[in-house]
């Protein structure tokens, strides 16, 4: 029998910095970044903030993988217009903050930030995206590639491989419909449920580690309290659309009010039945009256 588990964003902040889980997130890893993913430690990082927004509307994750990798897991529940340019924020820091002056440059750590984001950011129907930096020939149209010296120093093949790698999961774009592993991922963070029948690395430690019936009751009460701040934030930006869309309505009402006001005017109707024909106030209209004067 499927179960219902808690929210992969909370066990995040809560539950999977526990080394005896790290498996779950290396599965997840593995299975997004094909490849066979293993955590060293996590680290400390900015986004793990302990304000009352921020530790509810994003929750981010920092790890060191055993390829020397820092991978950042960033998980953003509300909208933000300027998401990219604060993943391109994120991971620049990332860098820098793990980058010890007077050292080479060579050192600098290959960073691949991972964003899980609860809405639609930008324009584009699939549900995963991958972005990296490739250097194109502007007259031959070649790619800027590493030398074997290069390659052996650096212990990359590509220059891509240098620079950070990003990774954009829209949950809410995924069809939950699951044709291979990575989907089955997506379907949990979507819903957070393992089905029976899912084989993706690591669901199935998190089947059992994420199951709210084996958290203690402070941890529960902590859950539910997170679970009703998303209701409510939910809650918040559905009103605030829907009175955009009023105020947006109310804004086309009037200028048509006034267009066919003004046409009235041009006809000689008296202020009266101009209000009576439009519905605007005398004292809407006396302004009308004043700015074609003007004009």
């Amino acid at each position: 029998m499927n179960k219902k588990l808690i929210r992969f964003d909370w066990a995040v902040k809560k539950l999977l910095r526990n080394k005896a889980n790290f498996g779950v997130l290396e599965g997840f890893l593995s299975e997004l970044l094909f490849d066979d993913i293993r955590i060293e430690r996590i680290l400390e990082s900015e986004g793990n903030q302990e304000t009352e927004d921020d530790k509810f509307n994003r929750v981010d994750i920092l790890t060191h993988s055993s390829k020397n990798e820092l991978i950042i897991i960033e998980i953003q529940n509300t909208y933000e217009i300027d998401y990219f340019q604060r993943m391109a924020y994120g991971a620049s820091k990332v860098l820098v903050e793990n980058f010890y002056l007077g050292h080479e440059y060579v050192e600098i750590k290959k960073v691949i930030s991972i964003n899980i984001v609860y809405f639609d950011l930008g324009q584009g129907q699939d549900y995963i995206y991958k972005g990296g930096t490739v250097f194109q020939g502007m007259h031959l149209n070649d790619t800027l590639t590493l030398s074997g010296k290069q390659q052996t120093a650096f212990l990359r093949e590509t220059v891509s491989d240098i620079f950070p790698e990003y990774y954009i999961i829209k949950v809410n774009k995924f069809n939950d419909v699951a044709k291979d592993s990575l989907d089955e991922w997506i379907y949990f963070l979507k819903n957070s449920e393992v089905k029976d029948e899912f084989k993706a690395r690591g669901l199935k430690q998190a089947g059992e580690v994420l199951d709210f019936m084996r958290l203690n009751r402070e941890d529960q009460y902590s859950y539910n309290r997170y679970m009703e701040y998303l209701s409510y934030k939910a809650s918040e930006i559905f009103t605030l659309k829907s009175v955009a869309e009023d105020k947006i309505k109310e804004s086309e009402r009037l200028k048509t009010q006034i267009e066919v006001a003004i046409k009235l005017i041009a006809k000689g109707f008296d202020n009266s039945t101009i209000a009576d024909l439009t519905g605007l106030t005398s004292e809407k209209i006396e302004e009308i009256l004043a700015n074609s004067k003007k004009n």
